[in-house]
């Protein structure tokens, strides 16, 4: 159902309550999202400012016509072409030929790529270019790998609107549709998970872009991503946000993941975190288990962290497979100025402690030092020396 935002301005996406996973299984998306499309009315033109995914084309295209009469749509405007957002393009085409799209050109070739158009009249823009509607403006900011080559922003004029697509957006359904209407803690929590596992890598370019766009001293008085809650009460907040988060962010945060067969490497967790927190009873501790936790979690609060300890068995030569996997999706965080070490029990070779730190260091972390080891299954004296080990590391981090 279509939603009035402004006069103008008008919500014509698709709620998502039941999707669980996203990007193929390599997302949770605990509480769901939304796939946000916009009609913009102007005195004398009306555009569409993205589309929704794929298996929501029909009731898109139908719901839309309930909304206008499709002919009277002047352009579609796709800032990214990820098939959340271009998915029901194929379909709307189809009442709408010989209508341009704007997008980038690389945008172009991504809707080329991915449905084989014929006939479709593109129109590549850049940063700076602009479409009038009449009365109203909207200027086109190309924004770079944040998070696709093809995305870009779109301002309109006379309503302040800044439409960023994933810029500023979250995995979060709601009827809601604004900030100051859901749980500000859910929201605040989704829009870091959503910023530690798709934007992390490109941080430098988010910095750059924001600060490019902020130097253009163009009045905002809404955001309307392209997933998610619009930030209508006080925009700028998620933007000063996603500055800090740019930043090399960190908090005061140990974070420990690991995998335990037996048992004894969830031991050895637990006394590391004891050890950490004798040492410093005021530093926050996070333990996960990387086989049982959510691995989109487990990234969120290693993002969040000042540093992160990474601990598993050695099972055939090496670490186990769900360690494996957290540790090549940390390589692919880019995070920097992180600190880590590792650790891990054994029964006779005992080389993932060494294997896992030696991927830390690979993914930029700081390694602190050589890990901790312990063979079979801990007595008492062992657990001593794993909590001294942990009191030790406190000191080593600086936190």
């Amino acid at each position: 159902m279509a939603k009035r935002i402004t006069d103008r301005v008008t919500w014509v996406g698709k709620t998502d309550w039941e999707l669980k996973h996203f990007h193929g299984n390599e997302l949770s998306t605990h509480r769901g999202s939304s796939y946000n499309s916009y009609l913009v009315r102007g005195s004398e033109k009306t555009v569409l400012i993205d589309t929704v995914w794929q298996p929501f084309d029909h009731e898109f295209v139908a719901s839309l016509r309930e909304e206008i009469e499709l002919g009277s749509i002047s352009a579609v405007i796709m800032q990214h072409n990820e098939t959340d957002h271009s998915g029901a393009l194929p379909e709307l085409m189809r009442y709408l030929p010989g209508v341009p799209i704007y997008c980038t050109k690389k945008g172009e070739a991504i809707i080329r790529g991915h449905y084989h158009p014929q006939g479709w009249n593109f129109v590549n823009v850049r940063t700076g270019d602009t479409l009038s509607l009449g009365d109203v403006t909207l200027t086109f900011i190309e924004a770079t790998m944040l998070h696709w080559p093809d995305t870009m922003f779109t301002y309109m004029s006379g309503e302040d609107i800044l439409f960023s697509n994933d810029g500023f957006g979250q995995h979060y359904a709601t009827e809601s549709l604004y900030n100051d209407c859901v749980n500000h803690d859910e929201l605040m929590y989704e829009a870091e998970k959503y910023y530690a596992n798709i934007l992390a890598p490109y941080s430098q370019m988010a910095i750059r872009k924001i600060n490019e766009i902020l130097s253009m001293q163009l009045p905002v008085r809404m955001i309307c991503p392209s997933h998610g809650v619009i930030w209508k009460e006080n925009p700028g907040q998620i933007v000063e946000q996603y500055l800090k988060w740019a930043d090399n962010y960190r908090e005061r945060q140990v974070t420990i993941i690991y995998d335990t067969m037996w048992n004894s490497t969830r031991i050895m967790a637990e006394q590391i975190a004891a050890g950490i927190l004798q040492a410093d009873p005021t530093v926050t501790v996070r333990i996960m288990n990387a086989a049982k936790d959510d691995k989109n979690d487990i990234l969120t609060q290693a993002f969040r962290s000042s540093a992160v300890l990474v601990g598993s068995p050695t099972v055939n030569n090496g670490c186990t497979y769900a360690i494996s996997g957290i540790l090549e999706m940390l390589h692919g965080m880019k995070l920097k100025q992180k600190k880590a070490a590792a650790f891990g029990s054994y029964g006779w070779g005992g080389e993932a402690v060494r294997q896992i730190s030696a991927s830390l260091a690979a993914s930029g972390f700081e390694v602190v030092n050589e890990g901790c080891r312990c063979q079979w299954v801990p007595d008492q004296a062992e657990i001593e020396r794993v909590r001294n080990y942990g009191a030790e590391l406190a000191v080593q981090l600086a936190l």
